[in-house]
């Protein structure tokens, strides 16, 4: 596999029983991307990062993290990401410090007390620390997400439809907390997702699924460069998953 990529696969392919949900993809992203995989319910987005973040084995195919192969070595590969659900599952009864600390803690983060402090700065969210993660809303909890998927300095963030239910406001203070993720920190971040708008947005790269088959991947620059006759990225994604190109 490339050297290059902080990402790789290699003719990935994922079976349930004799449905086919993954058919040979191949994907590489460099170390700092902001790369969007895109697809309809159903073409395999979901399946793909949870091969990627080791939660699934593939039936054939290999997958790479930090030139780490996810099966043989997924304890190292876990070591180096971090992964946002679509729908956070952490201790409604704790507050949020209390959460990153027993989270801190089984991720043998050294100092957790200085890195919960230095996260939730960094995240300009101090002021709920002691506020228990049953009053928040979506948009908090997804903060509170993002805080515990980081709190181990991850080389790569995986967020699973990370815009799902968000308010307006919700959703721009996410999209700041992803460019400062990848500008300030350096993090490759990997997002699964159907928010069009929001990858025009934050993405540098985009990927395109459709019924478990990789149909597009290239930046984002070059993807609006080669359709000069399409208006948007929606125009570009319809365009090319009619043609299956």
């Amino acid at each position: 596999m490339s050297t290059s990529s902080i990402i790789h696969t290699s003719d990935l392919c994922m079976r349930y029983g004799s449905n086919l949900a993954l058919k040979n993809v191949n994907l590489a992203i460099a170390a700092g991307e902001i790369f969007g995989l895109l697809g309809h319910n159903g073409a395999g987005k979901t399946t793909t990062v949870s091969i990627i973040t080791t939660l699934l084995a593939p039936s054939s195919g290999r997958a790479e993290v930090c030139g780490l192969d996810t099966l043989r070595d997924s304890r190292n590969v876990r070591r180096r990401i971090g992964y946002l659900p679509e729908n956070v599952e952490l201790y409604d009864s704790l507050t949020l410090k209390e959460n990153l600390l027993y989270f801190a803690r089984l991720s043998g983060v050294a100092e957790p007390q200085k890195r919960i402090a230095g996260v939730l700065d960094f995240l300009d969210f101090t002021t709920h620390e002691n506020e228990k993660l049953g009053t928040f809303s979506k948009g908090m909890r997804q903060r509170a997400g993002i805080a515990q998927a980081i709190l181990h300095r991850p080389r790569v963030l995986f967020l699973d439809e990370p815009t799902s239910g968000l308010d307006p406001q919700g959703v721009i203070t996410l999209r700041q907390n992803i460019k400062s993720l990848n500008e300030e920190l350096g993090m490759t971040i990997f997002m699964n997702t159907h928010s069009l708008a929001e990858v025009t947005k934050t993405c540098t790269s985009i990927g395109i699924l459709r019924n478990g088959e990789l149909l597009y991947h290239d930046s984002l620059k070059q993807t609006m460069a080669a359709f000069p006759d399409q208006a948007s990225l929606e125009d570009v994604y319809l365009r090319i998953d009619a043609d299956g190109r």
